[in-house]
């Protein structure tokens, strides 16, 4: 099936001050149809690089891909990566996608029998290579949470939450384990331990989020994971810098504020990096947080399920409520709405300096640049 490319041009403004802040958003909606006649598209992810825009997503027990050269003004016909019988889905469990160099790499995870797997192409999505597992003690990442992150190297973090028992069989808590690849994906290194709360769990059906922050140093690549940490009652997101294939430094929590719950909000959050300093944006009961390098958080807006870009311009988030998707663009103090129905948002820097989202709606995958 074609996608449908035609675009209508919409524009949106917000006031700082007696200041006029106007930008331009053009909507490509409803291009991606359903794949399947039986099955909607579902929970898509975005990633950039090298001049090229990937987007991966599920249908049914399938993970599907299709890439775009002109900033996501068009799209190439949707094309199957991989049937995964038992492909968790929903809840931002679901296909992952990175880019690294001229590699592609997609990685998602089944229920059974509970791995984490990755694909590479490297001839922009026509051909997919062999899955290779990520996680080196079955069944680990049966919860089907992780992220994964790339830089141009061809060094990849994944990150997920972790369900291995010791080795004398005695189950654990959630904990936030790693493994990294330093060939583009086509290989994996043991499994690092990244975080493990003292209670005995971090939060146990939260997505964790994970961004490169490239090399540092000549062959020293970092990255950045944020995952919600289960301590003294509170749910709240924690950061933590990753480098050598370890952590770098303790866990540190993001916001002053805290949340007191007694229950996983299935919810995380995004991390992204801007002049070379870390940024995040998540849901602390109803509402939507940015917290700003150097800064304390600000509430953008209400609602969940957080996505978080960067550009040269600043910080965009977006997020789900009961009405459809809602954007906080920089320097604006009301947010913009994108979508009536829309769910479940996904956002990447484009390769030209602009921004794309992505989201569910009514079975089609629906996106957005501005």
């Amino acid at each position: 099936m074609q996608p449908r490319t035609k675009a209508r041009g919409t524009a949106r403004a917000g006031y700082t001050g007696s200041m006029l802040v106007s930008f331009a958003i053009a909507l490509l909606a409803l291009h991606l149809q359903p794949v399947s006649p039986t099955a909607p598209n579902r929970q898509p992810q975005l990633a950039s690089g090298s001049g090229t825009v990937a987007m991966v997503f599920g249908s049914g027990e399938s993970i599907w891909f299709t890439g775009s050269g002109d900033n996501g003004r068009t799209w190439g016909t949707p094309a199957k990566v991989a049937d995964l019988p038992k492909l968790l889905l929903g809840r931002h469990r679901g296909p992952r996608v990175n880019i690294s160099g001229n590699t592609i790499v997609v990685s998602a995870v089944s229920s059974d029998p509970g791995d984490l797997l990755a694909w590479r192409s490297t001839d922009g999505g026509r051909t997919w290579s062999k899955p290779v597992t990520v996680n080196d003690q079955p069944k680990a990442s049966r919860e089907g949470l992780h992220a994964m992150a790339a830089d141009a190297e061809g060094h990849l973090a994944a990150a997920w939450l972790d369900d291995r028992t010791l080795a004398d069989g005695t189950p654990k808590g959630k904990r936030l384990f790693g493994a990294f690849s330093n060939d583009g994906g086509a290989t994996w290194g043991k499994n690092a331990l990244l975080y493990e709360s003292p209670e005995g769990t971090i939060c146990q059906c939260c997505a964790p989020s994970l961004i490169s922050l490239g090399n540092v140093s000549p062959g020293n690549p970092e990255f950045v994971a944020m995952f919600r940490n289960v301590l003294d009652g509170s749910r709240d997101l924690y950061t933590l810098r990753l480098g050598g294939g370890k952590p770098v430094g303790a866990a540190e929590k993001t916001g002053v504020g805290t949340w007191k719950l007694d229950a996983c909000p299935m919810d995380g959050g995004g991390v992204a990096v801007r002049n070379g300093k870390i940024a995040t944006a998540w849901r602390r009961d109803h509402d939507v947080y940015l917290a700003e390098p150097g800064k304390p958080e600000f509430k953008v807006g209400t609602g969940m399920d957080v996505a978080f870009g960067a550009n040269n311009q600043g910080f965009y988030v977006l997020w789900s409520t009961p009405a459809g998707i809602e954007m906080h663009v920089p320097n604006a103090m009301k947010p913009t709405h994108l979508s009536d129905v829309g769910a479940f948002p996904a956002i990447v820097t484009l390769p030209d300096g602009g921004m794309l989202a992505a989201w569910e709606e009514n079975g089609t995958i629906a996106t957005a640049r501005f």
